[in-house]
């Protein structure tokens, strides 16, 4: 008989399309997907810019394929499907995104099987969120893809991303009040939170000298097991631009790694780890390290 694969053996999965409401009134849109699993419950948090329709196949794995309980994806407060007219966009902090999205996202992933444990996976600001969220101590573990600090001088290639942020975007941003997709960052944001961005990007300490929060402080009190993976290939995942994250995080257990395009396959870059295509070849480790099951 063939050796069974992850399809022949998939367990039966629930996909729905959920709403749900930040502390300040802020409505917000995700995709549950839910198992009959015994494994956690896995909060997924996007990169900046990128829809949460992105990482469904990745959720999906979760559950059918390693036993996860649910899996939340989620739009930040004007991006995707959670845009409000009562919000606008050039009033959007992204620090929002970390401060009310991220616990609101959590708190509603936690409902659906209470008393759960919780695991958390963050791409880029997905990782940067978990420091600022104050709710760290609801996950067990968390696994950061591509998570740095975007201060332009320590990301590969930086200058070219500084001058179309400054030149073009934020031109665009000044008249509009968002960026819209098809400048070159992504699927939109809204203006406000690409003026954080711009600004943090602009400075050697990021968002750690930022007046309206005391970014140092909150990522202090995280004490949650941390693995941050990154791609030799990324380009702007360089290591300086991960330390100038991770060191921050000074009272949790970080574990780094640095992924090899050549011996996964093909190409990993800033974003691909959650293409389906490493599914068999990326994916089974740190998702083991999830479960706290002993790695390979």
């Amino acid at each position: 008989m063939p050796p069974e694969t992850a399809a022949s053996t998939a367990q039966p999965a629930t996909v729905e399309t959920i709403t749900f409401v930040a502390a300040d009134g802020h409505p917000l849109e995700g995709t549950l997907t839910a198992g009959a699993g015994d494994g956690p419950l896995a909060l997924i948090s996007a990169a900046t810019a990128v829809k949460r329709g992105f990482y469904q196949k990745f959720a999906e794995s979760l559950v059918t394929e390693h036993g996860f309980r649910a899996a939340l994806t989620y739009d930040y407060r004007g991006t995707g499907g959670s845009q409000s007219d009562r919000f606008k966009p050039r009033h959007i902090s992204m620090s929002d995104w970390a401060m009310r999205d991220f616990p609101a996202a959590l708190a509603r992933l936690e409902q659906s099987a209470p008393g759960h444990q919780v695991v958390g996976i963050g791409q880029s600001f997905g990782g940067q969120a978990l420091g600022l969220s104050g709710v760290s101590d609801h996950f067990e573990r968390y696994l950061m893809v591509a998570t740095i600090s975007g201060y332009w001088r320590n990301i590969g290639g930086g200058w070219k991303a500084f001058a179309s942020m400054n030149l073009i975007a934020s031109p665009v941003a000044a008249v509009l009040g968002r960026v819209p997709a098809g400048l070159g960052l992504g699927s939109g944001l809204p203006g406000g939170a690409f003026a954080d961005w711009t600004k943090w990007c602009r400075r050697p300490d990021y968002f750690f000298s930022e007046p309206r929060f005391d970014a140092k402080s909150l990522y202090a009190e995280v004490r949650t097991p941390i693995l941050a993976i990154g791609a030799t290939d990324d380009p702007w995942g360089t290591p300086a631009a991960r330390d100038g994250i991770m060191r921050h995080y000074i009272n949790a257990p970080v574990e780094t790694r640095w992924l090899d395009p050549q011996a996964a396959g093909g190409p990993i870059g800033h974003l691909d780890f959650f293409r389906s295509r490493f599914r068999d070849t990326l994916w089974p480790e740190p998702v083991a390290w999830l479960k706290g099951e002993k790695r390979a």
